[in-house]
């Protein structure tokens, strides 16, 4: 390897990598591996230095592709470095960089080896690569499942074992992602594997026993976010105790046929971003999902997503139940802060549907944090750049509001917290506003752009469910939300004036065909019906459960009276339109009496003063509007692709051809 991006391509031709692709078995005793593994070099933090290494490389992967069956070479490297991990805790704590560095560097040849034959070969295919044994040829099978599980189980070992510290935070990394690669056969598959040989190895036998460790770790490597140390302190320093193996980083002294190898090229800075984020955090982050979402087997249930279903706050003295061996305890304060920072990317937002959703402990506190502003806003702000998303995002953050609107005491207490001057909300300046307000407006939004833009029908449902939840206890709405509210049902309106004149042509000129299908606009026409019908619902709600608390709605309602006019007499509509009805008469009746020329805080003062007057057993009652978040039958069929988009496009540690791929089409993330 060299000094820059010029010596890569001279990977190809390096004299240890040829040995190692070669025709000669290279025994794990071999001096050979010394050699080989005694190389320094910062570890890549991007998918364009990967794609270079990649590139540089790969007709020495293939070289090993077509031999290593009759070498077993690819074993021997794992069962070097499988002995090397034996000493690695030991090392952390006494500092022996030397032998950290050399088992790091082994791994990072594994893995860059690993994801190339996943890519090109079924796992069958792979286990042959495992199966080579010098003394006894035929012997294939246990050899090949005991090596591959102790590979596996090794990784997680160190990853809950290995202290985190400067000089193991890049096989810490590198662990995590090698268990990515082993399980990114899922990439090359149209179909959802609901059985794989990784799998197995995952959910039985020898990994099983570290799972909520597993779980634990990942999860508070993600909280933790620990930034990648400075080039230089995760790797072997110079030494003046040592022969030929020991190199100075900071000199660039090398022995042999390596240099220090740096990917990226003379002059190439990390971006800002990079220096920022925490490689680790992202990536067992990605690796926590992907292993939430492997499919039960078909006797056992996926341990990973028990686990994550039913860890517990540290805080919580309760006895585990007996019938999940894989709860855990962690500190929910410090998740739920990690969770409310780091909220603007995909994977994150994917975790909190995860946890509120599947984890009844993780939900009960969020909705009990007086804080919960902190992480409602950022949701919100990923809805108001609905344009700046991709769909998935939009969809998780979506259901998040969802979930948390089935709760009584949130759509209480949301109206209770006041925001000053929301700097990202573009259309009207918001010096103060209630959070509840602000949330009604950016969904309010939302249903706009998907009229719009998008015209998705579940989008718009979803949207509606949580402005339904919310809507008996709306309190003290803003003035312009109260308008917003009303400005919907005006635009919906008019969209079923026009499709109704559309769909009445139609049917005019379709009398007499026999068998003609319903037209598009027609059905068009039920669907903007049932939102019309779900609106009025939600306004009615309000009048019904919270008049008083209100008056800016009734303004607003009064302010366009003329909008619900063609709606009174309609059939779908009659029944909701009664108490609408009675309450415009109702003040409009109080507004004629005071007489004509009014300002609005005298209008306004009038309302306050007719909600009290109003009796309320003239609003006849309607069942409380409750909608329930729902999953989907097959969910794996939408979660397990999106993951995996979210693996792909990550700039962290890894890279894939885009036209190997099959998972997914490279426009789905």
């Amino acid at each position: 390897m060299g000094a820059n991006s010029s010596s890569i391509s001279e990977l190809p031709d390096n004299e240890y990598l040829k040995k190692l692709a070669g025709a000669e078995p290279i025994s794990e005793n071999d001096p050979f591996w010394n050699q080989l593994l005694s190389f320094s070099f910062t570890t890549p933090t991007n998918s364009a230095d990967l794609k270079l290494l990649e590139e540089a490389t790969i007709s020495v992967c293939k070289s090993l592709v077509e031999k290593n069956p009759r070498t077993g070479n690819l074993g021997s490297l794992i069962k070097v470095f499988l002995s090397r991990t034996k000493e690695l805790k030991i090392s952390a704590e006494c500092q022996n960089h030397l032998f950290i560095w050399q088992a790091h560097n082994a791994l990072f040849i594994i893995c860059c080896l690993l994801k190339v034959f996943i890519s090109r070969m079924s796992e069958e295919e792979l286990q042959l690569h495992f199966t080579y044994e010098e003394k006894a040829p035929g012997s294939y099978g246990t050899e090949c499942e005991d090596l591959i599980e102790e590979l596996l189980c090794c990784l997680i070992q160190l990853i809950v074992e290995i202290p985190l510290l400067d000089i193991t935070y890049s096989i810490s990394l590198e662990a995590v992602t090698t268990l990515i690669v082993f399980l990114s056969c899922q990439l090359f598959h149209k179909e959802i594997l609901r059985e794989s040989i990784i799998h197995k190895y995952l959910m039985h036998g020898r990994c099983v026993p570290y799972t909520s460790r597993l779980v634990k770790t990942l999860l508070y490597n993600f909280i933790r976010q620990e930034r990648s140390p400075p080039p230089g302190t995760h790797v072997f320093q110079q030494q003046t105790d040592g022969g030929g193996l020991l190199y100075g980083i900071a000199s660039g002294v090398a022995t042999g046929l390596w240099t220090v190898f740096t990917l990226g090229g003379v002059g190439s800075k990390a971006s800002p971003q990079l220096e920022r984020c925490s490689p680790l955090a992202n990536q067992s982050l990605l690796l926590l999902l992907v292993l939430a979402n492997l499919t039960d087997a078909p006797d056992t249930p996926n341990p990973y997503r028990q686990a994550i279903m039913s860890f517990k706050n540290t805080q919580d003295s309760t006895a585990f139940s007996s019938s999940n061996p894989h709860a855990f305890q962690i500190n929910f304060n410090s998740l739920y802060t990690a969770l409310c920072e780091q909220q603007k990317s995909d994977q994150v937002t994917l975790l909190l549907y995860t946890l509120l959703h599947q984890n009844s402990n993780v939900r009960t506190y969020v909705l009990a944090r007086t804080d919960i502003e902190n992480l409602v806003l950022p949701i919100l702000e990923i809805l108001y750049h609905v344009e700046e998303r991709n769909s998935h995002h939009v969809y998780m953050a979506l259901i998040i509001l969802l979930i948390l609107t089935e709760d009584d005491g949130f759509n209480r207490s949301i109206h209770e917290v006041i925001l000053k001057n929301i700097t990202w909300y573009a259309e009207r300046v918001l010096t103060e506003i209630s959070l509840g307000s602000l949330l009604i407006l950016v969904v309010i939004r939302t249903i706009q752009y998907n009229m719009t833009r998008t015209r998705d029908k579940y989008l718009h449902t979803n949207c509606l469910a949580a402005l339904a939840n919310m809507s008996a206890q709306f309190r003290s709405l803003h003035q312009y939300a109260a308008q917003r509210i009303i400005s919907l049902f005006s635009l919906l309106s008019k969209k079923h004036n026009k499709v109704l004149e559309q769909a009445t042509q139609s049917l005019r000129g379709s009398i007499g065909s026999t068998d003609s299908p319903l037209p598009d606009y027609a059905q068009d026409l039920n669907v903007i019906e049932e939102v019309i019908r779900m609106m009025l619902e939600i306004i009615n709600s309000c009048l019904t459960n919270s008049l008083h608390h209100n008056p800016n709605l009734v303004y607003a309602l009064l302010y366009k009276r003329d909008l619900f006019e063609q709606f009174r007499t309609h059939p779908s509509f009659q029944d909701i339109m009664q108490n609408i009805d009675l309450v415009i008469s109702f003040f409009s009746s109080r507004l004629e009496q005071a007489g004509a020329e009014l300002s609005v805080e005298r209008v306004l003062e009038i309302i306050k003063q007719g909600a009290v007057a109003l009796p309320k057993d003239r609003l006849r009652k309607f069942p409380e509007l409750k909608f329930k978040y729902v999953e989907e039958e097959q969910p794996e069929e939408f979660f397990i692709p999106y993951v995996w988009s979210l693996v792909y496009n990550s700039a962290v540690a890894l890279y894939w051809n885009p036209h190997e791929i099959q998972l997914f089409t490279m426009d789905s993330g």
